[in-house]
């Protein structure tokens, strides 16, 4: 237990009436009675050595991919990387390289086709060419390294640039993660992102940048299966690009870029033939300048939609797209993908817990609002502080009438002291049990796949201090198959993971519908049951 769950523990355990002489004598008697053996005390020692141990590798290893992804593009070519590996130790090492390259193939296998290593498979990499050989693991990775941290090099003015870099594709990230389920806010940092680059690093180009997400084409199937609707673009571009649709069938590069998995660069406009303009009243004189589609990957490197950016406003007649930038574009790609689909995460989680409620309401009168919320991550990046902070998403009544939020409503920790109740269920991540004014509550987590907090129902219940045995019941089993959902949903998400259906609804649905996800699990256990 951590100290906050041990804290929540025993103040269920006591409840709330409870006077200050039992809880002296309870403490007096646990004090006494808790005894830890040697064997426990050196077990629990060993626990958390592992744990600080994995949590220093990591952070050396985040630290090595860095100095390697120097121009911030968020992974490396696994066959630079096996190349200087294989002259490590004078070459001794070539079939544990091997072997372990391998092996990564065989646990990521999108790896054989893209050829790229995220920070995550880096690390691995480097834990598996460690395991092959003998002697001490821990002393293998640091040789190791040392070696690729003397085989990597970086100017001064790299460096600089590296770091502001990542500071605008960390400021996406912060974006998603403190947006509640809005998206807007990803695109503006995007827009900001390449602007600023643009500004401090690219001659100061006047540049347009646009984003186009693909989705179903239910209105016009003939013109193919999928389209690219552009959802975000620079703010002169608005009127001519936002909302508009490209087809396969129209005139552009997006589609190419996105079948052949790999950015197009177009130098030259003028002279390609190939590209749809959207703003038609522009002369044809003017249409002259750079273009680059970049494809955007989610985590198992499936193409979603492209990223876009023209130098058609810029003066400058060699006006064009330098490598190192074209290598940054990739990485506000990755880094949109990431946010992105955080984003997507979030509404999944709120599509579960609608659907949960609305399996709960018939079954449980009892209960007189649930409210649901999504929890801040628990540290502040720009303020560098610790994050106190709940979004309000759902409020649900007791004839199960919903209010969804679309800009969600925050809550900080400060600023309502009636419901530290549920901060305290998300620091111990436990069952929070509380009156308020006379008013029962039940703060219930649900967690992300380490265990933290990642949304809470608050459940009233009114006078009644609990629930009848029957709605006790329900509710349990509704809480336990909405985790399930959740944790699958977090699971599909994972690099290392190939989603699988079970339903033949998930496969058409394709996790718009994660509510989906509710009832399979709640079917498993009816099957399980009979």
């Amino acid at each position: 237990l951590t100290l906050p769950q041990f804290v929540q523990l025993m103040d269920n355990f006591v409840g709330e009436d409870i006077s200050l002489p039992i809880v002296k004598r309870l403490t007096a008697f646990i004090k006494g009675e808790y005894k830890q053996t040697e064997e426990e005390k050196m077990e629990q020692l060993e626990k958390v050595h592992h744990m600080s141990h994995v949590a220093q590798r990591k952070q050396l290893l985040e630290a090595l991919f860095e100095k390697w992804d120097s121009s911030a593009c968020g992974s490396l070519e696994l066959e630079e990387v096996v190349a200087v590996l294989s002259t490590f130790e004078g070459g001794m090492g070539k079939e544990a390289l091997m072997n372990a390259k391998e092996q990564l193939c065989s646990r990521y296998p999108q790896l054989s086709r893209v050829g790229k290593l995220s920070p995550k498979a880096f690390q691995t990499f480097l834990e598996l060419i460690a395991s092959k050989f003998t002697g001490n693991e821990d002393e293998t990775i640091d040789n190791l390294v040392r070696f690729l941290t003397t085989n990597v090099e970086q100017s001064h003015t790299e460096s600089l640039q590296s770091s502001a870099r990542r500071k605008w594709l960390q400021d996406i990230q912060q974006a998603a993660e403190t947006s509640g389920t809005s998206i807007e806010p990803v695109y503006k940092a995007v827009i900001s992102a390449l602007s600023q680059d643009m500004e401090a690093h690219g001659d100061n180009k006047r540049i347009s940048a646009y984003i186009a997400l693909l989705e179903e084409n239910r209105l016009s199937p003939e013109q193919g299966q999928v389209c690219l609707r552009y959802v975000a673009c620079t703010a002169d571009d608005a009127p001519h690009v936002l909302n508009q649709v490209l087809h396969r069938d129209m005139k552009g590069v997006s589609f190419a870029a996105i079948d052949q998995g790999k950015p197009i660069y177009v130098p030259k406009v003028q002279f390609h033939g190939n590209i749809h303009f959207w703003n038609s009243d522009r002369p044809e004189e003017e249409r002259e300048g750079s273009l680059l589609v970049l494809p955007l990957y989610d985590a198992h490197w499936k193409v979603f939609g492209i990223l876009g950016l023209d130098t058609l406003r810029d003066q400058c007649e060699k006006s064009i797209f330098l490598m190192h930038e074209i290598t940054f574009y990739e990485g506000v790609c990755h880094a949109f993908s990431k946010a992105y689909h955080h984003i997507c995460m979030r509404e999944n989680v709120l599509q579960v817990a609608v659907t949960a409620l609305d399996w709960l309401y018939p079954r449980t009168p009892s209960i007189n609002t649930v409210t649901t919320y999504l929890v801040a991550p628990d540290e502040d990046k720009v303020l560098q502080r610790k994050n106190h902070t709940l979004y309000k998403v759902i409020n649900t009544d007791n004839t199960g009438q919903k209010e969804i939020h679309s800009s969600p409503v925050v809550l900080l920790r400060e600023e309502n002291l009636l419901r530290d109740y549920l901060f305290k269920c998300k620091d111990s991540s436990e069952v929070t049990l509380i009156s308020v004014y006379g008013e029962h509550h039940i703060a219930v987590p649900l967690h992300d796949l380490s265990r933290k907090t990642l949304s809470i129902f608050d459940i009233s219940i009114g006078q009644h201090k609990k629930l009848p045995p029957q709605e006790q019941k329900d509710l349990q089993k509704m809480l336990k198959m909405a985790q399930a959902a959740c944790s699958e949903i977090l699971q599909r998400s994972l690099e290392e993971t190939q989603p699988t259906q079970v339903l033949e609804a998930e496969c058409v649905a394709n996790m718009r519908h994660a509510g989906i996800l509710f009832h399979r699990f709640m079917l498993q256990e009816l099957r399980e049951c009979v």
